[in-house]
């Protein structure tokens, strides 16, 4: 059996629409989505199967100004990502200029001398010829292998863009077996669609400063799952809010939470959540590597 792979990159600035297309393409819900930045901490892979050719993406935390020992983090996981894949796409959104974040990954995927797409996101947003300063803003930058047009979020033109992946792929053994979609355990799964619902939920800061960690994650015979997941934020203020009056937030949140993890799950799911404080923790180098954002 001839089998041929291709790994491919995700990158662009925050909100551009990566997890959105990478749900797309695997027609599974395996990164989580929101209109607010950092949605994205870590890579996650998924993966599409076309015949004996295997698609493997990385979706990656989006690409900005580091503020936070965090941010730094997230920024290497970027970069990092690079590093012997097949093709690097970077997503935008249709806006007629190059901005720092592109021009920085564009400098970087350069440096690392691997093909580059241009996948120019949300086209439902813009009339159609509008879209012609933008590819012509970044073709004048840049020289791409294929510039594509796309909306991750109604499907458009995600059947040619995977026929240009498709040409990346080079002869060797598939990466993941058949039938798997991401790399992530579906615990990481739980934790991520739990913090999800905080980015939901809560405004301003608050959900940037939460991390979620998953103590428990088991099935009972009669095939119910059950999932303890520590919701942890950097004041007490924050606490207070993500706990809400009566217990009201936190069980919206965890409600929401549990209808997505039953969902991809396939399963009946028992969700406990509780909230406790980490001053700081954005900042602490160990207390980052032990809440498990980001990875590479």
């Amino acid at each position: 059996m001839n089998t041929e792979t291709a790994v491919i990159t995700l990158a662009g600035r925050p909100n551009a629409g990566k997890s959105t297309l990478i749900n797309a393409l695997t027609g599974e819900k395996i990164a989580i989505v929101t209109n607010k930045p950092q949605t994205t901490r870590g890579r996650i892979f998924g993966v599409v199967n076309r015949g004996e050719k295997q698609l493997v993406f990385a979706d990656t935390p989006g690409f900005h100004r580091a503020r936070t020992r965090l941010d730094d983090r997230m920024a290497d996981v970027v970069r990092r990502s690079m590093d012997g894949v097949d093709a690097a796409a970077l997503i935008v959104e249709p806006v007629a200029s190059v901005g720092e974040a592109e021009r920085e990954l564009l400098a970087h995927i350069a440096s690392e001398n691997i093909p580059a797409l241009l996948i120019i996101n949300k086209i439902d947003t813009v009339k159609k010829e509008s879209l012609l300063g933008v590819i012509a803003a970044y073709s004048d930058y840049y020289e791409f292998d294929s510039i594509i047009p796309i909306s991750a979020k109604y499907g458009d033109g995600l059947d040619k863009l995977l026929t240009i992946f498709e040409g990346y792929a080079t002869a060797g053994p598939k990466l993941f077996p058949e039938g798997m979609v991401t790399d992530q355990p579906d615990s990481v799964l739980a934790a991520e669609l739990v913090r999800e619902k905080l980015l939901f939920c809560l405004e301003h800061e608050v959900p940037h400063g939460t991390a979620v960690e998953i103590t428990k994650f088991s099935r009972r015979d009669d095939g119910i799952i059950d999932v303890a997941a520590t919701i942890y934020c950097e004041k007490e203020s924050h606490k207070a809010i993500i706990i809400g009056k009566n217990g009201k937030m936190l069980k919206k949140i965890g409600a929401l939470a549990r209808a997505d993890i039953e969902s991809f799950m396939g399963a009946k799911v028992f969700l406990q959540t509780w909230v406790r404080v980490k001053e700081g923790w954005r900042d602490d180098g160990a207390l980052v590597r032990e809440l498990g954002h980001p990875t590479a």
